[in-house]
């Protein structure tokens, strides 16, 4: 029998290259630490990420435009 080529495969790339800064008060600060302690969040940049991206997806879902309004 003979060998059998090895097969690619080709995943989506889920790297996170995009980099994005933002700055908070510090009130904004002092919330955010107090919720990360409280909680006893791990990962700071996942939460933040994950927040971040169900409050837009959200959005988008209340803004679709919809066929009986």
């Amino acid at each position: 029998m003979g060998k059998k080529g090895a097969v690619k495969v080709i995943k989506p790339s889920s790297l996170r290259v995009h980099k994005h800064l933002f700055m908070l008060n510090d009130l904004e600060n002092k919330a955010l630490e107090r919720y990360i302690k409280t909680y006893r969040v791990q990962n700071k940049s996942k939460f933040i990420r994950e927040t971040l991206m169900s409050a837009i997806l959200r959005r988008f879902d209340e803004d679709t435009p919809t066929l009986f309004d």
